[in-house]
């Protein structure tokens, strides 16, 4: 059914609610994952992947030790950084890339930040034609 599941991780501990949901998803439908981590910082947004700076490395460790969790767990993973604007690079990552299923954490609300740009998850989900699964964090 879904051969292949997108996570988005960004970085902060409300992503181990989803790391553990999609664990459990992909070991029953067999699937594979690949982990998405959009680099969003100054040094991000202006060098893209030429960007260096203690974030990069910070993301990069982060993402192979996710990855390493799900391949502990005998689930197929790959980790991907990208560089920029969060929703407009997974949307691109979907769109290039493909998959079955794309799966989000939420944060809840942040008011008017909400109100004037939405959130990434609801932006995203917006954007794709693609099941998107959204679990709120605690």
């Amino acid at each position: 059914m879904y051969a292949t599941i997108l996570l988005t991780l960004d970085g902060t501990p409300t992503d181990r609610v989803m790391i553990e949901h999609v664990k459990k998803l992909a070991t029953l439908a067999r699937s594979r994952v690949v982990l998405l981590h959009v680099a969003d910082g100054w040094a991000a947004r202006t060098y893209g992947a030429d960007a260096v700076s203690p974030e990069i490395a910070q993301d990069t460790a982060y993402l192979q030790k996710v990855r390493s969790q799900f391949q502990a767990a005998g689930v197929a993973a790959d980790a991907e950084l990208a560089y920029g604007d969060p929703v407009t690079e997974i949307v691109r990552w979907v769109r290039r890339k493909g998959c079955d299923l794309v799966a989000m954490s939420t944060h809840g609300h942040r008011l008017l930040g909400d109100l004037f740009f939405g959130t990434t998850a609801s932006r995203v989900q917006h954007s794709i034609s693609v099941p998107v699964l959204l679990l709120r964090a605690k």
